[in-house]
């Protein structure tokens, strides 16, 4: 952070309609909620583009139960573009509770249900959410990466123990993968080649820019690389490009994975994407020198902010909206 900046200093608190540059961020769950709370004090002209391969929790139920797309990472994408009114924090309040009793309604998020109810009346996943949007009054516009609900399966290795050498595993579904305790080595979608919707690909293509992360990394970011015409439009895109890094390993899907091994293994899954900046906090990286190289092998400057909320694991939205200001202006200063 640039010295006598305060966290979120200049930060707009009333921006104008169509104010702002036009981003799109992707990923899933905490990880993605965390950047559009951030961005959302650069701009309202936000498009988040989330992953469709949630298959635990109650969106795995509603999907099992409806074949629907899993809608709880979409759900939380939604409410952290909220407009900042007692209106808009109230839906957004109602559409993250989650009911909690013994019988079949227990877990499920109220918001869950409603897009899943919008989605059987409408018949058509981007009008419900534009809905919803509206009744936030949505700062951005939320969008499922694909048209069709997908699968995640990886190659994960898995130590044999003193008498056996470490052997590759199979694992299926997202759930699986994020809670793997073996080393995760290759993601696959199933379908192999599932269509993007073509509102995400226009808005990549019309982008200033694209943030990829924070989030779990294999599970909520890589998927993103794996649909094949979305990985064109990230690739061919006009946008320049910035990768958020965890503040922490997972601890399972990446865990013991260097910052540095972060960025080789998303570039490893997408070859010929480049990025222009990767955005770290100093206190997750412990060689910066390493984390520089892979950065640069990428094609990016590092970009080194404070982002983490205290000493916790959880970003703070306004640190990480400066650090995204500085970004998103060129006003990089230290970098590594």
């Amino acid at each position: 952070m640039r010295p006598g900046v305060a966290p979120g200093a200049g930060l707009s608190a009333g921006l104008q309609p169509g104010t702002g540059p036009a981003v799109v961020a992707c990923g899933g769950g905490h990880g993605l909620s965390a950047s559009l709370q951030a961005l959302r004090h650069l701009s309202d002209r936000i498009t988040a583009v989330v992953t469709v391969a949630d298959d635990g929790g109650s969106s795995g139920r509603l999907r099992e139960e409806l074949g629907i797309m899993p809608p709880g990472d979409l759900r939380m994408a939604l409410a952290a573009l909220c407009d900042d009114t007692e209106w808009g924090r109230t839906w957004r309040d109602v559409l993250q509770h989650r009911f909690t009793s013994e019988g079949p309604l227990a877990g499920h998020a109220v918001g869950n249900l409603l897009i899943a109810a919008l989605w059987q009346r409408l018949g058509d996943s981007v009008e419900g959410l534009d809905l919803v949007g509206r009744l936030l009054g949505a700062r951005g516009r939320v969008l499922p990466m694909s048209s069709v609900p997908l699968d995640i399966e990886a190659d994960v290795r898995v130590s044999g123990g003193r008498s056996s050498p470490p052997r590759v595993e199979l694992v299926r579904g997202q759930a699986a993968v994020a809670t793997t305790r073996g080393t995760v080595e290759e993601v696959r979608l199933l379908p192999a080649d599932p269509p993007a919707r073509p509102e995400v690909v226009e808005a990549v293509r019309a982008a200033d820019w694209v943030v990829l992360g924070p989030g779990s990394w294999f599970t909520s970011v890589m998927p993103h690389l794996l649909v094949p015409d979305l990985a064109a439009a990230l690739r061919e895109t006009p946008a320049r490009r910035c990768l958020v890094l965890n503040l922490v390993s997972e601890r399972n899907e990446t865990r013991g994975l260097s910052p540095a091994a972060h960025v080789r293994a998303l570039t490893a899954h997408a070859r010929g994407l480049r990025f222009d900046v990767v955005l770290a906090d100093p206190s997750a990286v412990e060689d910066v020198e390493e984390l520089a190289a892979a950065a640069e092998e990428a094609g990016a400057r590092l970009v080194l902010r404070q982002v983490r909320r205290g000493r916790t694991a959880v970003h703070d939205p306004l640190r990480l909206a400066a650090a995204m200001r500085d970004v998103l202006e060129g006003s990089w200063g230290d970098v590594a």
